[in-house]
């Protein structure tokens, strides 16, 4: 090895960065143990106090991106600290099919510091994730613009404008094609039956140039562009088809050939007539983004200096009190510091009936005040707001991919390429075959085919059949339109969904694991049971156990704090608190050692309770957690508590267990507690005194023994299992980093929502699957008949145009799926 090379392999590189789902000094070591056995890395250290990772690396031996799945292979969440990695979303012009996705996506990928590229043909956005050290946003446009397309510059509220517009721009294309293409025809039905007409080949030569040169520029170029990248796509078989069949038209002045203006003209007006029509229906099936901004409050009534006043909703600033009065919908999300009302929230969680709402609840901008006076104050602004991260989740699915639209599009790559073979060779084979290719127009005897015209004319029609009866379009539709209307639908029933392979693998699901608290059950326990031992008053047990619970954010502590609080117990100070996972509490109240756990912390600390065991077994058997308390060494009492099922969770475990797909529950409850919530609502398996960090193992055996698994749950010690299963679903009344690590966020606290997230599921791959069999099936029977000369061209691109609109609709039926709950019909 070379000095030069030796000191390349030698170079170090230092990156910070921020590791989100970590629960505990197990979760660093997990992530620590996962980098230091690579080589390549020199020195790792995690922090799990602060969510960092210190990393020193070998670029020559390891990137970047091995480093990120490395951590993700962990079961965390990493990213780039200090805005080292942006996300760019660009809207972008001129791409015509999906094969001018697929070059632009070629191109951004090849880019250093690219992490992430999808190019949506559908929705003409481009998303990159990239890290701004190494590449810039100027970069990233300029790489767009070479490969041929345009990038616009626009705020997403000129977003429907701008659809509009397209939409309006081809109908012009379209009215101007028409405009010359329909006396072109009317002038040959006449030349051919009626009358023959002088200069008749002059006249249409001249009206076939606005047509198919001026009408058709837009098409024509964008196929010039890309025979120039060496990346052919659909509008290069129609520039084929018709502007390249108008140029043979003027052979006819030398060769015994029929003229092909008629044909050229017809073929690029319905080109024109099907590209409008598929804006038309692309309008429909990216509708869900448009609805949701229609929704938006625009204009806000805010008090200040006692005054009521009306601002632009971008005016509003977070702590601003603002006036609901019963009809108006709700500017922006808050908190109600005055009043009592009923809420239609139906627009974010898909219920109909209202929820009552009153001081201290929150409350969801542009919801609908149904019935009082609401002061609330606004919590969230801008793009913060509940609303605006509704229409970027929607708006990331519908510009990610899923493994099947992969799959379409790796073979349309191939695919004009092959059209552009098969027509080459069609003309060939009737140069070389003629009289066998006139015996099959003469078996079947079709009134557009014309087996007496020259072998060249006919050589010619086969050639320009195959070229525009070919649809590409209509296979890079099937997938992205799909999942527009899906991921809106999903939305107006409370279903968000954030990464569009989540639809395709949710309904291969065999078994959904969920964790308990907040997800099956409310989340919200009370105290059942008070036992006192060795002389203690229940009131004593209540004070000390309240006391140390004080510094705990556990539910069930929080419940004891409620408890004694009710109780009139005036709660001491507790000092050397400290927590165990998985096993409870310590502290010292009032000079004395206070222990609260479970068995195991009990065990641990050598304090006697196996005298008790009939009690705890009882209070576990009715579905409560028993909680033993130690005082100074010695059992002092049990607390139980319980926390309440939701109300919907025994009807949605019943449905999806009908469904097919096995249940689990992931609790650090003990065994019998566990098994008695799960006899409740119905779950078919137990896992149960299971510690935070140790979902993760647990939804590992899971995929070892089902393969595909789903995570169900709220907390943030749920994000790693949330990021390990196949599909993670959080609850939306969880944490931001559970709903961050999920691939489905679910607005409704309820379980009924994850049925309809199945359904959805089964509902848009069904569509998907549908799409591409009818694509499939055109191009497999229309391909041969066009090489055979039994399609002629103008039937051909009739045909083409036809397949594109038929996809699209086909997905906007998607809309009128029912995917709500059976018990909820």
């Amino acid at each position: 090895m070379s000095s030069t090379a030796q000191k390349e392999n030698e170079q170090t590189k230092k990156v910070t960065l921020k590791v989100s789902g970590m629960t505990c000094t197990s979760c660093s070591q997990r992530v620590e143990k996962n980098l230091q056995q690579e080589e390549g890395i020199k020195s790792v250290q995690v922090n799990f106090a602060v969510e960092k990772a210190y990393i020193e690396y070998k670029p020559a031996q390891i990137e970047l991106d091995q480093v990120f799945e490395l951590i993700d292979q962990a079961g965390y969440k990493a990213e780039l600290m200090n805005d080292q990695q942006k996300k760019l979303s660009l809207q972008l012009a001129g791409m015509t099919c999906t094969a001018c996705a697929q070059r632009v996506e070629k191109s951004l990928k090849q880019l250093s510091g690219a992490k992430e590229v999808n190019v949506n043909f559908t929705m003409e956005k481009a998303t990159i994730k990239y890290d701004p050290s190494q590449i810039t946003t100027e970069e990233i446009k300029k790489t767009i613009e070479k490969t041929g397309y345009e990038v616009i510059d626009q705020e997403r509220e000129e977003e429907v404008d701008r659809e509009q517009k397209k939409v309006d721009e081809a109908f012009k294309r379209m009215i101007f094609g028409i405009a010359f293409a329909a006396p072109i025809m009317i002038l040959m039905m006449i030349h051919m039956f009626i009358i023959e007409i002088p200069y008749y080949f002059t006249i249409i030569t001249i009206l076939g140039f606005p047509p198919i040169v001026i009408a058709g520029w837009e098409t024509h170029k964008a196929s010039f562009k890309a025979v120039k990248n060496l990346s052919p796509n659909m509008d290069t078989l129609v520039t084929m088809g018709s502007l390249i069949a108008y140029l043979l038209n003027f052979l006819a002045f030398w060769l015994p050939i029929i003229s092909f203006v008629e044909m050229a003209a017809s073929i690029i007006t319905l080109h024109l007539v099907g590209r409008y029509l598929e804006a038309k229906a692309k309008g429909k099936a990216s509708q869900a983004i448009k609805k949701l901004l229609e929704m938006e409050a625009k204009e806000a009534r805010i008090i200040v200096d006692g005054e009521e006043k009306e601002v632009p909703i971008e005016d509003l600033q977070e702590d601003d009190i603002m006036l609901i009065k019963p009809g108006e919908k709700i500017p922006t999300d808050g908190v109600v510091v005055d009043g009592q009302s009923t809420v239609d929230e139906s627009m974010a969680t898909g219920e109909s009936l209202p929820v009552e709402r009153k001081e201290g609840d929150e409350v969801i901008g542009s919801t609908i005040n149904k019935q009082g006076m609401l002061k609330v104050k606004a919590t969230k602004v801008g793009k913060d707001t509940f609303f605006s991260q509704v229409i970027k989740m929607v708006e990331e699915c519908q510009g990610s991919k899923v493994p099947i639209q992969e799959f379409a599009d790796r073979i349309t790559g191939y695919f004009v390429p092959g059209v552009l073979v098969l027509a080459t060779w069609a003309f060939i084979s009737w140069m070389v075959f003629p009289e066998f290719h006139r015996g099959v127009l003469e078996i079947f005897n079709l009134p557009w085919t014309f087996p007496d015209l020259s072998i060249l004319a006919l050589a010619i029609l086969a050639t320009i059949s195959v070229l525009v009866i070919s649809c590409p379009c209509a296979l890079g539709l099937a997938t992205p339109t799909a999942i527009m209307v899906g991921s809106g639908l999903g939305a107006e029933n409370g279903v968000l969904i954030r990464k569009g392979e989540a639809i395709q693998t949710i309904k291969d699901t065999k078994i959904i694991a969920f964790d308990k608290t907040g997800t099956i059950t409310k989340g919200a326990p009370e105290v059942t049971d008070i036992l006192s031992f060795n002389n203690y008053s229940q009131q004593a047990v209540l004070l000390y156990a309240g006391s140390i619970e004080v510094a705990s954010e556990h539910p069930l502590g929080q419940a004891i704090v409620e408890g004694a609080k009710a109780e009139g117990i005036e709660l001491q100070e507790v000092t050397d608190f400290s927590s165990i996972t998985g096993k409870g509490v310590r502290g010292v109240v009032d000079d004395q050692e206070i222990l609260i756990g479970n068995r195991r912390l009990m065990n641990e600390n050598n304090i006697e309770h196996t005298e008790h065991g009939s009690e705890l077994e009882r209070l576990e058997k009715e579905a409560k957690t028993a909680m033993l308390l130690a005082v100074d060494g010695k059992l002092a009492g049990i607390i139980a508590v319980a926390d309440t099922i939701k109300e919907d969770s025994t009807q949605a475990i019943a449905e999806i267990e009908k469904m097919g797909i096995k249940t689990a529950m992931i609790t650090g409850d003990n065994q019998r507690t566990a098994e008695a919530i799960a006899d409740k609502v119905g779950i078919s398996r137990v896992l149960a005194e299971v510690l935070p960090e140790g979902k993760v193992d647990e939804v590992e055996k899971l995929q070892e023994e089902y393969d595909t698994v789903a995570m169900v749950g709220d907390g943030i010690n749920d994000a790693p299992a949330l990021k390990q299963a196949n599909v993670g679903i959080a609850i939306g009344t969880g944490t931001d980093i559970a709903i961050e690590a999920a691939d489905i966020t679910l607005v409704r606290g309820d379980l009924s929502a994850v049925i309809s997230a199945i359904k959805l599921s089964n509902a848009t791959f069904n569509k998907i699957k549908q799409n591409y069999f009818w694509a499939w099936f055109y191009n497999a029977l229309a391909i041969p008949a066009a090489f055979f000369g039994l399609i002629h061209p103008i039937i051909g691109a009739a045909a083409m145009a036809t397949s594109s609109i038929n996809v699209v609709l086909n997905s906007t039926r998607l809309k009128k799926v029912n995917i709500k709950p059976s018990y909820k019909d």
